[in-house]
């Protein structure tokens, strides 16, 4: 069944596929010590500057935990969006691995704000309080929002302001680029993000994602806490050779101005609808639409899409860079079917 409920129901683009097999055809060093990892990040640092370090894991579980791990102490604590990943959908796997105090802020978008920053940042140096050590922002958000790099600069000025570091979710960075116009640096390096977890599994890779330090003493020890994490891959090429095929020929381009793409479509056809309330400005993949409750379970039928909030029959669709406009289709048809119901 097709399915609109998250970039992660895709495959795997053609191209990475076929990386994987050019990859398979010969012997190479193991855990990273191998040509396609260096070619992989020689292509990172391209695209976010010579000071980068990068890391492959396995998925961004891994990718966001042990960037924070790296970032703070067991008596931290780290700010972010109350709708966030590593607050909402990571388990306790951030508070479990890093020992740190999760500050949720209230957002009606995914996005925070300077100010709401700011109100965290309490009891520094004070012992019967957990430390504010790192602030996490999610770019795209989980509402598919977009900061845009101004936003994000002055998150980052607030938080240095305090020493505090600044902690960016890029599983869709790839979206947020083309919403931006923009390349990556200028939204992160150039705004003063310390640590980027890059996102590839939901713009066409099989597996795979990248823990980039902009602020590379932020990096020193990292080669142990990824090995002490079990994110550190044997076969670390095979994570290395999709990254290179991604950035080959702008593929992470195409993919992502595709999956946004659809998204647009999509909005459009829900906004026929009057008894459809798309709740986000649509900016990336996601669309959050209120449907009527009596609608959903049918057009589930149809294609697949998540049910967001079971209260106010939200409901969240996400396209991907193999969405069709047969996709889109199935579901205009049947709108205009239960329309009449």
């Amino acid at each position: 069944m097709r399915s609109l409920a998250s970039d992660n129901t895709s495959g795997m683009h053609p191209a990475i596929l076929a990386a994987l097999a050019i990859a398979n055809h010969d012997h190479e060093g193991a855990y990273g010590n191998d040509s396609y990892t260096s070619q992989a990040v020689a292509l990172f640092k391209k695209h976010f500057g010579e000071q980068a370090e990068v890391f492959f894991v396995f998925n961004g579980t891994g990718a966001n935990v042990l960037g924070l791990a790296a970032s703070t102490t067991s008596y931290g604590a780290v700010i972010c969006a109350n709708t966030s990943h590593i607050y909402v959908d990571e388990s306790t796997a951030p508070d479990s691995f890093t020992g740190c105090r999760l500050l949720p802020i209230e957002t009606p978008n995914g996005k925070i704000t300077p100010a709401q920053v700011a109100e965290k940042i309490k009891g520094l140096g004070v012992e019967h309080h957990p430390q504010p050590q790192v602030v996490s922002i999610t770019q795209s958000t989980e509402y598919g929002t977009i900061y845009t790099a101004a936003e994000i600069a002055a998150i980052a000025e607030v938080t240095h302001a305090n020493g505090l570091y600044l902690h960016l979710d890029g599983a869709r960075l790839s979206n947020a680029a083309v919403s931006l116009q923009s390349n990556f640096a200028s939204f992160t390096t150039a705004v003063g993000v310390d640590i980027v977890s890059f996102g590839g599994t939901k713009n066409g890779l099989l597996c795979g994602e990248a823990i980039v330090f902009l602020n590379p003493a932020l990096a020193r020890n990292f080669k142990y806490i990824r090995k002490q994490g079990m994110q550190l891959f044997s076969k670390m090429r095979f994570i290395a050779a999709q990254f290179i095929a991604l950035f080959t020929n702008d593929l992470w381009l195409h993919n992502a101005q595709h999956a946004n793409q659809k998204a647009q479509e999509l909005a459009k056809i829900l906004q026929k609808h009057k008894a459809v309330k798309i709740t986000q400005v649509v900016e990336a993949n996601s669309v959050f639409a209120i449907l009527p409750p009596h609608w959903i379970t049918p057009l589930q039928a149809e294609i697949y899409f998540y049910v967001w909030n079971e209260t106010t029959h939200e409901v969240r669709f996400v396209c991907s860079f193999d969405t069709t406009s047969e996709d889109l289709q199935k579901i205009e048809r049947k709108l205009e079917e239960l329309k009449t119901l």
